[in-house]
């Protein structure tokens, strides 16, 4: 594997972090831009190797689609190709087998699709084998498991016969990727309704339309826990807009209380430092995604935490809890998990002169860990880790003076 080893640096002048663009918008509006006929005008897809996966397989239409560690790439693919009557295998790396689909699965075969697993019932490889007919309009699915089986139905919805209503049991996590898609297809064209957990699309056609995809949230956030962990510096990051679509933009809330100013520009955000005023607890359901970043910032500024939603990480790249605690014990911290879905960050007590941490196969673990820099030397094992979300970080690290 190739490591990189990043030194301590505390202090930082005035840099400016060209972001990526939004990995979650991109393949919403490819799928989409796959279901509208005619040509639409997409600009500033995400370099990450999930969009760019995503890209090929539309173009190059294989029998095979062979996603990698792709999750939304999987989920979207699944409903695209068995909803459109394509007959597809869908499978991705060791990993990617064993993260469940079975929800969806059960989904897409009420509404009408062919669908069989081909080696472990509930999870990938699956094969797609037709759609003949519309069997049902309403579908119950579970809103506590992944949003991403949900947005892959909704996307799909306006092109069925007799469209599509969802209804959302249980809690609903990660509400604002929901919406995030909803939006999207609003912009598209599509006119739907959401009231309380009833979803509903009737049948219409996608509109052909420009569409510019705004810089990624999340892999703004790595940016805010270095300030909010470093001594002194600005940081300005370009692309993000205030009223964002993405729920990972809670991220100012969020490092407002560790000691991150933002202001909003006609370019982007500029980030200074302000008095660390406390974060007490924070619920993640609608932004789990900034748990781990959270995590860390909170462990180095000595800010013992609860956090709650953090139900979905146990399914991601990897179980995201224990991959948490194991790195965090690397320099004291820990995450205790207590009753009801609670859990406590506990801050560092001390750090080693040199840290050394395991990725998981996660893109987030690797950066997530990178402002440990700011009071150690640390090593990030595998650092390509980071090209399914944000090739150019290391890069953009190189830009902040954090030079391995």
């Amino acid at each position: 594997m190739n490591d990189i080893t990043l030194p301590v640096k505390q202090r930082f002048d005035e840099v400016t972090i060209p972001l990526p663009s939004s990995k979650s918008e991109s393949n919403r509006v490819l799928i989409i831009d796959a279901l509208t006929e005619g040509p639409n005008q997409l600009s500033n897809l995400a370099e990450a190797r999930d969009t760019q996966t995503m890209i090929r397989l539309l173009k190059e239409d294989p029998e095979t689609l062979d996603v990698l560690d792709a999750g939304t790439t999987m989920r979207f693919l699944t409903a695209y190709a068995a909803l459109t009557n394509r007959h597809k295998t869908l499978t991705g790396t060791p990993r990617m087998c064993e993260r469940p689909i079975g929800i969806l699965v059960d989904a897409l075969r009420t509404i009408g699709a062919k669908i069989a697993y081909i080696n472990k019932e509930g999870y990938p490889p699956i094969e797609t084998q037709g759609f003949e007919k519309q069997l049902a309009n309403k579908v119950q699915i579970r809103g506590d498991v992944s949003s991403q089986y949900i947005s892959a139905l909704l996307m799909n919805a306006p092109l069925l016969p007799e469209g599509l209503t969802l209804e959302l049991t249980g809690k609903i996590g990660s509400r604002t990727y929901i919406e995030m898609t909803l939006a999207l297809m609003k912009q598209f064209g599509i006119a739907y309704s959401f009231e309380g957990n009833i979803i509903k699309v009737g049948p219409q056609q996608y509109k052909n339309t420009t569409f510019a995809v705004e810089s990624d949230w999340s892999g703004a956030s790595y940016w805010f826990s270095l300030l909010a962990c470093a001594e002194e510096g600005t940081f300005f990051l370009k692309g993000l807009k205030e009223n964002s679509l993405q729920g990972d933009s809670k991220i100012v809330e969020i490092m407002d209380k560790l000691g991150v100013q933002s202001e909003f520009t006609e370019d982007g955000i500029l980030l200074t430092k302000k008095a660390v005023t406390g974060l007490d607890s924070f619920d993640f359901t609608h932004c789990p995604d900034l748990a781990q970043t959270v995590a860390v910032t909170c462990a180095l500024l000595g800010q013992k935490s609860q956090f709650t939603g953090l139900e979905s990480l146990r399914i991601k790249e990897t179980d995201r809890i224990y991959a948490l605690q194991q790195e965090l014990a690397k320099f004291n911290a820990k995450l205790e998990e207590g009753e009801n879905g609670v859990f406590t960050i506990i801050p560092s007590t001390s750090i080693p002169e040199k840290v050394s941490i395991e990725t998981y196969d996660d893109h987030r673990m690797g950066m997530a860990f990178m402002p440990l820099a700011t009071r150690t030397e640390v090593t990030i094992i595998d650092k390509e880790v980071v090209n399914k979300s944000y090739p150019s970080f290391w890069k953009h690290c190189i830009l902040a003076g954090i030079k391995a």
